[in-house]
């Protein structure tokens, strides 16, 4: 399925994340975010016809980049590409057993810890949409994410104490072990200093 507005794609094979990651395949996704010609995203790049052509058919056998039409220009026709998502992210799957694991990493106030659990969500989440979209549904999820700036260490201990002792209230409220129709959620309470963009 071409593009469509802010859509993303979860990169969970090996050899998806390994077409992908290549200087110029990445150029040319983000030329094919709109559907254009093949020709046309050359001339863009000042590069040959022939190597843009080259890393196109690789992307295209690795189902990155579909043919969306045709168009007409002067005397002949130009096949029309566009890349099959507008953002990427690659799945730790993809990555075997160097992919990051919760299993292996004891610590859980440890930075390993916080993104081996982000890359789990990643992962499961992927597989859980796959699902949902084969068999027509859509996936429950829910995502809450907010920014709260401390005044001292000892207010982000207290905040990150009443917000522990908070999720236990809810869980011991809401967690039926024994229920015969029910599903079970994971959720990913994370929190991080804010990243200062340039």
């Amino acid at each position: 399925m071409p593009a469509t507005p802010d859509s993303l794609a979860v990169l969970q094979s090996t050899s998806q994340a390994a077409t992908l990651l290549d200087g110029v395949r990445l150029q040319i996704l983000a030329e094919l975010r709109e559907p254009d010609s093949a020709a046309a995203v050359a001339r863009r790049l000042g590069a040959p016809r022939q190597r843009v052509g080259y890393h196109i058919r690789a992307l295209q056998a690795a189902g990155l980049i579909q043919p969306v039409g045709e168009r007409r220009r002067g005397n002949y026709v130009e096949h029309l590409l566009q890349a099959s998502a507008t953002h990427y992210v690659i799945a730790p799957q993809a990555l075997g057993a160097l992919g990051a694991t919760t299993d292996e990493i004891r610590d859980r106030f440890s930075t390993a810890y916080l993104l081996s659990a982000a890359s789990r969500t990643i992962g499961e989440v992927a597989a859980l949409a796959d699902q949902a979209t084969a068999a027509g549904k859509l996936l429950p999820t829910l995502t809450l994410e907010t920014e709260v700036r401390f005044a001292s260490p000892a207010a982000q201990h207290a905040f990150a104490t009443e917000l522990a002792d908070c999720l236990a209230r809810l869980v011991a409220r809401h967690h039926d072990p024994d229920a015969p129709t029910g599903r079970p959620f994971r959720f990913l309470i994370a929190g991080h200093p804010t990243h200062a963009k340039d």
